[in-house]
């Protein structure tokens, strides 16, 4: 697969994809764990299909320390026994505001009520940036056709 696009060739999307990585400079150094963080993405953007966010979230993750049993687990979250109860909050708000087409009411309260029993008010603006961030990277990506496997860790700072 050839993506449709040049995005790291072309000034605009250079110039559009500066402020999208500036919003998530914000939120990487939030006080929101960086575990939490590469979760949220990798799952958010399996829900998209966005490979090449799959591939380079997950090899992120790993080479932080991220165990591949936990890693192989993310899609099935809720019946793995590996993710504690602040990662499961995490998720479903990661699920449920990745989905928001799919549920005529958006985020649950109870989904929210559960996250906020694990995160203070930094950190849940945190996480949420963090969604609308990785579903931007993972509809430009999906729209462009962005080939998934070759990203090496650090590979973009």
């Amino acid at each position: 697969m050839d993506a449709r696009l040049n995005l790291f060739g072309n000034a605009l999307a250079t110039k559009v994809l500066k402020h999208i990585n500036s919003a998530s400079k914000a939120v990487s150094d939030s006080g929101l764990p960086h575990a939490i963080q590469e979760l949220v993405k990798i799952r958010a953007s399996q829900i998209n299909g966005c490979g090449f966010c799959t591939d380079m979230h997950t090899k992120d993750a790993a080479h932080a320390g991220e165990t591949a049993q936990r890693l192989h687990l993310v899609a099935a979250w809720r019946e793995a026994t590996v993710f504690t109860d602040a990662e499961r909050a995490a998720l479903e708000l990661a699920e449920q505001g990745t989905r928001i087409a799919d549920a005529a009411g958006g985020v649950t309260d109870e989904a929210w009520t559960n996250a906020t029993k694990y995160y203070d008010e930094d950190q849940l603006v945190a996480l949420i940036s963090l969604i609308a961030v990785i579903n931007t990277y993972n509809r430009i990506n999906v729209i462009n056709q962005q080939p998934a496997g070759d990203y090496q860790p650090g590979q973009f700072g």
